[in-house]
């Protein structure tokens, strides 16, 4: 893998250069501004600092020293290079030196004195042939061991990657990111490293395979044609009604959307006083259906509006009824009009969130949101189920206020918790 930042006056140009440089495939790893210092900030304006990786082509020595730089992970850092993995002296390394002592004092051969006859010379040939031969097992034993030495050194170095990959892997599993996840992500990796690998390189690799699986955040489109409907669906709990009026704050004062609200959750009066509040404040209106015939109705009367987001009532994933409600009120609505989003909370056992998913995989294709971050230390379900369903990730929400406490999935912040670093 090739590591290369690069900087710019803008962010823009400098992912150009890096892209320039290492190919269009680059993946960008870290972004950051960079403020001159002292005096110079009086003269100079901030640039941008970009880093950039791309995956070596062949796996060879590198030829040249290239500057590395790693996401913040001096938490696992700190363990890793406590860490001692010099080989410790053994009695097999000292028979193997003892050994070549041997062979090289016995392969000199002394000179023979000048034979007398031919029965001499007959003799001195004997004794030369057997001296020779003598010379070649010298040589070959010698060999065996200096193959034997070059296999010792690979497997040091093989013991050190694999010491540092173990010591990685635990740190995934303690953030709850699933075992055979894990394990293919340390496949992948170890395909890659080069003899003498550090661990800057081994993080670096690891941290860009996750990058890499989550991708970028599937967010709200808002450039369409014709009147955009978001469906938010999930299990009761999970905070759908406060994320409906922060993705409709954030539509409405950020990106100056027409905005419209409907609710069918008519099972929770409060939820549906909680909509109303944040209508007013935002000046929107808000409609409350009770059949998937009062929302079609109600696409016909109101047209014109960017957005319409639809607060669906928190359904038991377990009831066949319930579902099929689900599934008349989103046939309200063409495929290519109308977009879901599956709200769950980062707080759910991954044992539920499997099931909860697979059994809302039967009723559509949907995004994922993740609510509660800030209760919960460990984040490695959002990437299980990202890559169990393959459903893309858009937003996650941190808090109660509105309209912040609301983001997009950043797959640089996951990929540096995950591994134990400062997000």
């Amino acid at each position: 893998m090739i590591i290369k930042k690069y900087i710019g006056k803008t962010q823009e140009e400098a992912i150009s250069l890096a892209k320039a440089d290492l190919g269009e495939g680059v993946s960008i790893m870290n972004t950051k501004e960079v403020t001159p210092h002292g005096i110079f900030k009086l003269f100079r304006k901030p640039s941008f600092e970009v880093t950039a990786a791309v995956d070596e082509i062949k796996k060879e020595e590198p030829k040249a020293a290239v500057k590395e730089e790693v996401p913040d992970f001096s938490k696992l850092q700190q363990v890793l290079n406590e860490k001692q993995f010099a080989p410790a002296p053994d009695s097999k390394a000292a028979q193997k030196e003892a050994e070549r002592e041997r062979l090289i004092k016995n392969s000199q051969i002394i000179e023979d004195e000048p034979g007398q006859g031919e029965t001499d010379k007959e003799d001195n040939n004997s004794d030369i042939e057997q001296k020779l031969n003598t010379l070649q097992d010298l040589l070959e034993k010698q060999m065996v061991l200096n193959r034997e030495e070059e296999k010792d050194e690979k497997e040091r170095v093989v013991d050190k990657n694999q010491a540092y990959l173990d010591l990685i892997r635990k740190q995934l599993i303690q953030n709850e990111v699933e075992e055979s996840y894990v394990n293919q992500i340390i496949e992948e990796i170890e395909g890659t490293l080069g003899h003498n690998s550090t661990l800057d390189n081994i993080l670096a690799g690891v941290y860009q395979k996750i990058v890499l699986k989550i991708g970028s955040p599937h967010l709200i489109d808002l450039k369409t044609k014709h009147t955009k409907y978001i469906f938010f669906i999930g299990p009761t709990g999970v905070g759908k009604t406060t994320t409906i009026a922060k993705i409709a704050s954030m539509m409405k004062l950020a990106n100056k959307s027409n905005v419209a609200l409907v609710t069918s959750d008519t099972y929770r009066i409060a939820a549906v006083e909680q909509l109303k509040i944040y209508a007013n404040i935002l000046g929107i209106p808000l409609n409350v259906v009770y059949t998937p015939e009062e929302l079609a109705k109600l696409r016909e009367e109101q047209p014109g509006y960017d957005l319409v987001l639809v607060d669906t009532a928190g359904r038991s994933h377990n009831n066949e009824e319930q579902k099929e409600d689900l599934v008349q009120l989103l046939k309200t609505v063409p495929e290519n009009e109308r977009e879901i989003f599956l709200v769950l909370s980062a707080t759910t056992k991954y044992h539920d969130l499997v099931r909860i998913t697979s059994i809302y995989s039967e009723i559509c294709k949907y995004n994922l949101i993740f609510t509660k971050l800030d209760e919960t230390d460990t984040i490695g379900n959002i990437f299980n189920i990202h890559i169990l369903t393959g459903a893309p990730l858009s937003y996650i929400t941190e808090g109660q206020n509105v309209p912040n406490d609301i983001s997009k999935i950043d797959a640089q912040k996951i990929a540096k918790q995950l591994l134990g670093g400062n997000g």
